[in-house]
């Protein structure tokens, strides 16, 4: 039933006045209550649950760009400073490239008309030249990390600030033979130079075509939060004019068309992170205090301040001789027994601390937390007490946003500089790649390559390696992908390994028969328990229990 318009105040004055009016006005209104209760209910739409909320709809430039210095400033003021903030960081960037994220080639062999054993050589002596460059800390500009070690910074950086920008310059140094170099530029040095207004072909330190493609970046040589007081900023081309080949690669994660500038991943719970940090800090202050002040004088002889002279200074407590000569210093301590004077009692302090609903509360909020970042409070607070299933569900989550997480860095770090790595190695024939310079089609066959990094773990690891081995005999999975789950490595590499690790025990005669697995009932899906352990339960019992 639609409710019925009323006549408000000024309704009744014009009425008063001029009565012919008043149906147009009452029409009127009525036409707008229902097109406000139609559809959607947005911000500003006159209900009484939005009012006080509104919204504007702009760019993405517009939206991200005004805002981002504060953005990075927070995220950062939290990342140094919040314990939630640098768990949810770090835990991404250790479990998305933990030691580094390996190189294994995957040329094509097909279209390059390479046998098995042809293609398996180059791909071995390729990786083999990779890692004298990648491991040495001579290919990073500011020789202090190596090339495992920028995948972690790279990816921490764009988390944190929003954005990273990566450039491959070519510095010679002795004793290396690639002159290929990794310079990290941090997203505050990239900005509009001399602090020009943002338009629509400059903005954040990014120029654009007319598609909207970067042509150019604004790059400070000094970061703007650094001791120089002089700024000197250098235009750098994305593709170089001589070459064409990319000069600077942006590291960030687009979440809407048309954006130039990535945001932190903490900015929806900056203010969420702050009141949980404020409130983890004032439990812990008063749970602190109320261990001190486990006492009160209470005194009926009317002798004054009993804080201000019943206590001693610091310096007068510190006196031993002066202590025992005065009998109006009482010292407190952890089951301090206390003499009192005739006229005095004692008033024990009651604070309630630790507050029984901090926790639950705590708890709850980084749920939220967690689920804005993708990733589940148990991974980031390393808090695992429900059951397997559970624990289970909330890992396999994470694996999506790890591995998406990593594919990306795949994509938009490591295989750029791979195959710029790999141009310079042939321009040197030290690697050798027919049609690879002229031919982009044999450019992208010879530049194959995957990344492996750290497997997903194992909760239960005779379960989930029965799993597996289910998943390959039913041609639900490979080796390959089995093997990189489980352990993180390559199955090839993994293979010649096992090879030679047989090969030396048969030569020693140390070769004993392999040990198998406890056999899996007949109709269940459970692994059998031990058989020396008759009390032993099954994971569901555990669950239900």
């Amino acid at each position: 039933m639609r409710k019925p318009v009323r006549l408000n105040v000024v309704d009744r004055v014009i009425h008063f006045f001029n009565p012919s009016v008043t149906p147009r006005r009452i029409q009127a209104r009525a036409a707008v209550s229902m097109a406000e209760g139609a559809g959607y209910v947005a911000f500003g739409s006159g209900r009484r649950s939005m009012r006080g909320a509104f919204a504007t709809a702009k760019s993405a430039d517009k939206d991200t760009i005004p805002k981002i210095e504060s953005l990075r400033a927070s995220s950062r003021d939290m990342f140094m400073n919040s314990p939630v903030a640098t768990a949810a960081l770090k835990r991404a960037r250790t479990n998305i490239v933990g030691i580094g994220l390996a190189l294994q080639c995957r040329i094509n062999r097909e279209f390059l008309g390479l046998t098995d054993e042809a293609a398996e050589e180059w791909e071995q002596k390729t990786e083999r030249e990779f890692e004298l460059w990648a491991s040495s800390k001579d290919c990073d500009i500011t020789r202090v990390q190596n090339f495992y070690d920028l995948q972690s910074l790279a990816l921490l950086s764009t988390l944190m600030s929003g954005d990273c920008f990566v450039a491959l310059p070519y510095k010679p140094r002795p004793n290396m033979p690639y002159d290929l170099r990794i310079r990290l530029i941090e997203a505050d040095q990239v900005s509009n130079p001399f602090m020009q207004m943002d338009t629509d072909k400059i903005a954040g330190g990014v120029e654009v075509d007319s598609d909207g493609a970067p042509v150019k970046y604004y790059i400070s040589k000094q970061h703007p939060g650094g001791f120089s007081i002089v700024y000197e900023w250098v235009p750098v081309d994305v593709y170089s004019g001589i070459t064409g080949r990319r000069q600077v690669y942006h590291l960030f994660d687009r979440e809407r068309p048309g954006q130039r500038r990535g945001i932190p991943m903490l900015s929806p719970v900056i203010e969420s992170l702050k009141q949980i940090t404020r409130l983890s800090e004032s439990e812990l202050m008063a749970s602190v205090v109320s261990s001190f002040f486990t006492a009160f004088i209470k005194s009926n002889a009317g002798s004054g301040d009993v804080l201000a002279d019943g206590f001693a200074s610091t310096e007068k407590i510190s006196d031993a001789d002066a202590r025992a000569d005065d009998a109006n210093v009482y010292e407190m301590g952890h089951g301090s027994i206390v003499g009192l004077n005739d006229g005095e009692d004692v008033v024990l302090a009651d604070p309630k601390r630790p507050s029984a609903l901090f926790e639950p509360f705590f708890n709850a909020v980084v749920r939220q937390i967690g689920a804005s970042v993708e990733m589940p409070a148990e991974l980031i607070m390393l808090h695992f007490t429900a059951s397997y299933s559970a624990s289970r569900a909330a890992l396999l989550e994470a694996w999506k946003f790890i591995s998406m997480k990593r594919s990306w860095l795949e994509y938009e770090f490591c295989r750029p500089i791979y195959e710029e790595w790999l141009y310079e190695a042939i321009l040197k024939k030290r690697i050798d790649a027919p049609g690879y310079i002229s031919d982009p089609a044999a450019q992208a066959a010879w530049s194959g390559s995957a990344w492996t990094g750290q497997g997903q773990g194992q909760l239960d690891p005779v379960r989930e390696t029965q799993a597996a081995i289910l998943r390959v005999k039913n041609n639900l999975s490979t080796y390959t992908a089995e093997t990189a789950a489980i352990a993180g490595d390559d199955w090839q590499t993994m293979i010649h390994s096992r090879s030679r690790e047989e090969k030396i025990l048969n030569e020693k005669g140390l070769n004993a028969p392999a040990a198998t697995a406890t056999p899996t009932p007949q109709n269940t899906a459970e692994p059998a328990p031990p058989a020396d352990d008759t009390n032993s339960k099954t994971r569901d019992q555990e669950d239900a229990e």
